[in-house]
C-alpha cells in the first residue's frame, strides 16, 4: 500500500449507529400513513394494540406496552421491580448505568449494586454474593437483576440463553434490556422468546436495526404491564394517536427481522 492510499484509508469512518442511521423503508412509510388510529391513552388505538400483542407473542410474554424510548421502558421496569431500600444488581457497563443520565438513582429509592459484566453478562458469583448477603438481614435484599442483550459495551455481543439463565437462577427477578434482542436472536440462530425466557420483563426497541423511526416495547406478566401503564403516564409517556408510529414497528416485525442478517454481514465486512 502506498502512503497516499494509506492516508485515505486511515480517514475512512464506518458509522454503525443503528439507532441513528436506520431509516423507514418506503413500504413502512406507506403502512404508517395508512394505519388506523385511536387514543392510546385509553387503549383505543388499534395499531398500537396490535403492535403490543405482536411483541408479546414474539418474546413469549402475556402482555406488552408501547413506550416512546428504550430508556423509558427500562426505567419503568426498574419501578416495577426495584423495591425501596433494596439492591438492584446491574452490570457496571450496561446501558442502565452509563447511558440513561442517572435516571435510576433519580427516579427510585433503591441502591444500584454494580458488578462486573466484562463478558457481556453480570458476574454471577458477585451477584450471588449480593443475593446471599441480602437474605441475612443486614445487607439490602436484592429485588432485581438487570441483563443486557446484545451487550453494547462488549462490541454488541450476543449473549446466549444459557448464560442469561445462570443469572436468573439466583432467585430475584430479571429485567432484560433487549434493545437489540432481535439482532442477538438472528446472530445466534434462535428466537427472541428463547433469549427472553428466563426474564420477568423484557424491553426491545423497534427504532434501531429494525428500522422503525421511533418506539420501544416492554413485555411481562399482565398485572405488571397494567401497573406499567400507570408509571408510563407518570413519566409523560402516554400517547394519543400513536398508531401512526406504531405501524412502523409492526411492519418491522413482519418484514425486517430476517434482514438483520444482512446488517450483520455488512458490519462484519
Amino acid at each position: 500500500m502506498n502512503s497516499t492510499l494509506g492516508d485515505v484509508v486511515s480517514r475512512v469512518v464506518v458509522d454503525l449507529r443503528s439507532d441513528t442511521l436506520t431509516q423507514p423503508t418506503e413500504p413502512m412509510r406507506k403502512a404508517m400513513a395508512a394505519a388506523p388510529l385511536g387514543d392510546d391513552r385509553y387503549g383505543e388505538d388499534p395499531t398500537v394494540n396490535r403492535l403490543e400483542e405482536r411483541f408479546a407473542e414474539l418474546v413469549g410474554k402475556p402482555a406488552a406496552m408501547y413506550v416512546p424510548s428504550g430508556t423509558m421502558g427500562n426505567q419503568i421496569a426498574l419501578r416495577l421491580h426495584g423495591a425501596p431500600g433494596s439492591n438492584v444488581v446491574v452490570g457496571r457497563r450496561q446501558h442502565l448505568m452509563s447511558y440513561e443520565s442517572g435516571a435510576a438513582g433519580l427516579n427510585n429509592a433503591f441502591q444500584i449494586y454494580a458488578v462486573d459484566d466484562t463478558g457481556g453478562v453480570v458476574d454471577t458469583e458477585a451477584a450471588a454474593e449480593a443475593v446471599a448477603a441480602g437474605s441475612g438481614g443486614f445487607w439490602p435484599p436484592v429485588s432485581l437483576i438487570c441483563l443486557e442483550n446484545t451487550h453494547l459495551s462488549s462490541g454488541g455481543l450476543a449473549v446466549g440463553a444459557g448464560e442469561m439463565a445462570a443469572a436468573a437462577s439466583l432467585g430475584p427477578p430479571v429485567h432484560l434490556d433487549g434493545a437489540r434482542l432481535f439482532n442477538a436472536a438472528v446472530a445466534l440462530g434462535t428466537t427472541a422468546e428463547e433469549l427472553a425466557g428466563t426474564a420477568a420483563t423484557v424491553m426491545s426497541c423497534v427504532s434501531k436495526g429494525l428500522g422503525a423511526p421511533v418506539g420501544s416495547l416492554l413485555a411481562g406478566p399482565a398485572d405488571l404491564i397494567d401497573e406499567a401503564r400507570l408509571h408510563r403516564r407518570r413519566l409523560g409517556g402516554a400517547m394519543r394517536q400513536a398508531g401512526v408510529i406504531a405501524a412502523g414497528g409492526l411492519y418491522a416485525f413482519d418484514h425486517h427481522i430476517d434482514r438483520l442478517a444482512d446488517d450483520h454481514s455488512r458490519a462484519q465486512r
